[in-house]
């Protein structure tokens, strides 16, 4: 749906139809004749070299540019992309193993839920992770959060990736308690393991996310300044890997440009778009990680680092403070403030074997608690409960 994802793996999708396809949608908005046009025309504009070229321009996804065709989505079959939604349907009820629940995989596609219960009459859920942020930058946030809390009704039950998150949409939906439950995130681990320890090598401070001001970028490249300009850890490196779109460059430039004044360019590396395995490797490589986020919903980032024995340093803020509980993987510090996090740093790359040892204990819990695995059984467990008056179970 929308547009294809920028991912590290193989894709699960297989030949699975594309409904939704981000250039169909934007024409449905903008102008009414694409409401009614032929199949096949649809289907060109769906296809793969289009859509990833669409991809490949970030900002046409930027949430200021967007807010009346989210809300039109939201509408669903009331929305100017009503064909779309009359689409799902009808391949749904098509299919020859009809669905016994159907999992919406973000609050955004909400609008297709009414008419699925409608057609097909079954259950439907909806996970949640991460809208909260691109729904407060549109024109008008607080029309479109009315505007999901009617439509939140329609689904059975709602899955949170944290509680922090959780609560957060409590608020946001107006939902009672048992409208939501918590599944935490979980990653496949083949291929995650430690790097042979080297306490001779210089200490690697590490950034894994979209290299985007959004993700508190700035904010650890203004405290690798820092560390360097107080040279208590001299040798001190930073390499940053994560997705970078063509939107993204002039942001990244600017960061260069910002080292570079500061004479540190030299002491860091910038990897966009690591595939797995490279990410895995880079991974090893490190130290500690970072990623300053604000607000974040969970952080794969995370349980990725500690899959690998690295520690972490994160801000006391979003699901952050209950990941560090659970995983006992790193320490926490004040959001936002790059001096605090500098000092943070500097305490843990200060006394490596003691935060080496944080790092084998998070490897310990994201292996017991954070795998693809106990992620699949906790999603079974929310299916077969909203299934269960239907099959009397």
């Amino acid at each position: 749906m929308y547009l294809p994802h920028f991912i590290d793996e193989e894709s699960a999708t297989g030949n699975t139809p594309l409904f939704f396809g981000g250039i169909n949608v934007y024409l449905q908005q903008k102008w009414p004749l694409f409401r009614d046009t032929p199949v096949w025309l649809d289907r060109v504009f769906n296809s793969t070299a289009l859509l990833n070229l669409a991809a490949s321009q970030a900002g046409m996804t930027a949430a200021h540019d967007l807010g009346e065709m989210t809300i039109s989505m939201i509408l669903g079959e009331q929305g100017s992309q009503a064909k779309e939604v009359e689409k799902v349907v009808a391949w749904l009820a098509r299919e020859e193993n009809r669905p016994d629940v159907v999992c919406l995989s973000n609050l955004l596609l909400i609008g297709v839920a009414h008419r699925i219960k409608e057609a097909l009459h079954v259950p439907v859920i909806c996970t949640l992770h991460g809208e909260e942020g691109f729904i407060n930058a549109l024109p008008e946030p607080s029309h479109c959060w009315s505007v999901l809390s009617e439509r939140a009704g329609e689904i059975s039950e709602f899955v949170a990736v944290s509680r922090y998150y959780k609560e957060v949409m409590l608020k946001r939906l107006g939902l009672s308690p048992e409208k939501i439950t918590v599944v935490h995130n979980g990653i496949n681990l083949e291929g995650y393991f430690p790097a042979t320890p080297n306490p001779a090598g210089p200490p690697v401070i590490g950034y894994l996310a979209r290299m985007h001001a959004a993700k508190g970028l700035g904010v650890l490249v203004e405290a690798f300044i820092k560390l360097k300009e107080r040279n208590r850890i001299p040798d001190v490196r930073l390499r940053i890997a994560g997705s970078r779109t063509a939107s993204d460059r002039p942001f990244v430039r600017s960061l260069r440009q910002r080292l570079r004044q500061a004479g540190c360019e030299r002491h860091v590396e910038f990897l966009p778009n690591l595939d797995r395995s490279p990410k895995q490797a880079f991974l090893r490589t490190l130290s500690v990680l970072s990623v300053p986020a604000h607000g974040e919903s969970f952080g794969l980032y995370i349980l990725e680092a500690l899959a690998c024995g690295v520690p972490v340093v994160q801000p006391a803020d979003g699901a952050f403070p209950e990941l560090i509980e659970a995983t006992g993987g790193g320490t926490l510090y004040n959001a936002g403030d790059p001096e605090a996090l500098a000092m943070a740093l500097e305490e843990a790359l200060a006394d490596r074997a003691r935060f080496a040892a944080m790092g084998r204990t998070g490897m310990e819990a994201v292996h017991a608690r954070f795998t693809s695995e106990t992620m699949a059984s906790g999603f079974i467990k929310v299916c077969e409960r909203v299934c269960a008056p239907l099959t009397g179970l």
